[in-house]
């Protein structure tokens, strides 16, 4: 068993052999100019900043040779699992499927919708394509965690709000200890983080526990 003493809001033990990695959107779409996050009037650089932090706690994972799981918004080219709803919400002057900088947005193979070349998945490492902000809503994510029998998930990635916290919410009903590194997370709005960081660790770890990169990666050390 490992554990980190310093998680909060108390500490966590758990057995590495039964955790896994999931790396949540590191999407060129949300995280480069020229993308939907950008499209939406948002200050992508903030995004972008988290990159060597994400990249060292899978590093981490892969030097423990832990399971990393990749997961990617985007939609199929006919936009058939699409809600109206989502596509016509808000006023980007992009919207998913028009064309942009990177091929149509987030659309599925189109550059824009790939991960950041600095965190490219590697070779055998499970990639998600997830249609909803949460990544186990019409995927095969529970069956792949089901078939490598985790117990603990660690989270990463883009935006901590919304698509992370989401998953994080489906996991921890789903049965899953959930922690997210809280340095390999950011949101577009910096209040938003800190508010999400709260609620999941609230009421004695109601969603899950939060912790540094730093602090994850030397308890697979140990």
């Amino acid at each position: 068993m490992a554990e980190i003493v310093a998680a909060r809001p108390f500490p966590l033990r758990f057995d590495p052999a039964t955790t896994a990695l999931i790396v949540i959107d590191m999407q060129r779409d949300f995280i480069e100019p020229g993308g939907f996050g950008a499209a939406l009037g948002n200050d992508v650089s903030v995004l972008a900043a988290i990159i060597p932090t994400v990249a060292a706690l899978i590093e981490g994972f892969r030097a423990a040779g832990l399971p990393v799981i990749h997961t990617r918004e985007c939609h199929r080219p006919d936009l058939s699992d699409c809600p109206p709803a989502k596509r016509e919400r808000g006023k980007p002057s992009l919207r998913i499927g028009d064309p942009g900088p990177m091929g149509r947005i987030l659309i599925a193979g189109e550059p824009g919708a790939e991960i950041v070349p600095q965190l490219l998945p590697a070779a055998g490492e499970i990639v998600i394509d997830k249609p909803g902000k949460g990544a186990f809503y019409a995927t095969p994510l529970g069956d792949h965690l089901a078939r490598l029998g985790i117990r603990t998930l660690v989270f990463a990635g883009v935006t901590t709000e919304v698509c992370v916290q989401t998953t994080m919410r489906e996991a921890n009903d789903r049965g899953f200890d959930c922690l997210l590194a809280e340095d390999a997370t950011e949101s577009y709005f910096p209040e938003f983080k800190e508010a999400a960081l709260q609620m999941i660790r609230a009421q004695g770890a109601i969603v899950g526990w939060t912790a540094t990169t730093a602090e994850i990666v030397d308890a697979l050390d140990d």
